[in-house]
């Protein structure tokens, strides 16, 4: 099982995901709300595992995912992107994220790319 830092500034978002992971005996070990955030609670918190949205205010997911794989080179980071955002994703792979989940989230989708990344 892991644990699991949040990062989405969608506050139903946070929940769903949080829902789902817990269910599955995973712990959310924070929820963020920007990139920022998120780089800062992987410091205090050293999760197994980031979700990352990529729209957000403040700074986007993409900035986010730099900075952390800056400082944590081995840092898992799963990207939540909404369809159509390819070129988000493709520059998403080129920055460190080892896994993607499209919006809306489904819960079998979401859990196996929590699996592959805990595999890998």
């Amino acid at each position: 099982m892991a644990n699991i830092l949040i990062v989405d500034d969608s506050r139903t978002s946070r929940r769903v995901l949080k829902d789902m992971l817990e269910r599955h005996g995973h712990t959310v070990v924070h929820e963020a709300t920007n990139g920022q955030e998120g780089f800062d609670d992987y410091g205090k918190f050293n999760p197994d595992i980031v979700t990352m949205d990529i729209t957000m205010p403040v700074m986007d997911g993409i900035e986010g995912l730099k900075l952390i794989h800056k400082s944590y080179p081995n840092a898992k980071v799963i990207m939540i992107t909404a369809a159509g955002q390819n070129e988000k994703v493709k520059e998403a792979v080129e920055n460190g994220a080892v896994e993607f989940i499209t919006k809306p989230l489904d819960e079998n989708t979401v859990i196996s790319a929590i699996d592959k990344v805990l595999q890998s």
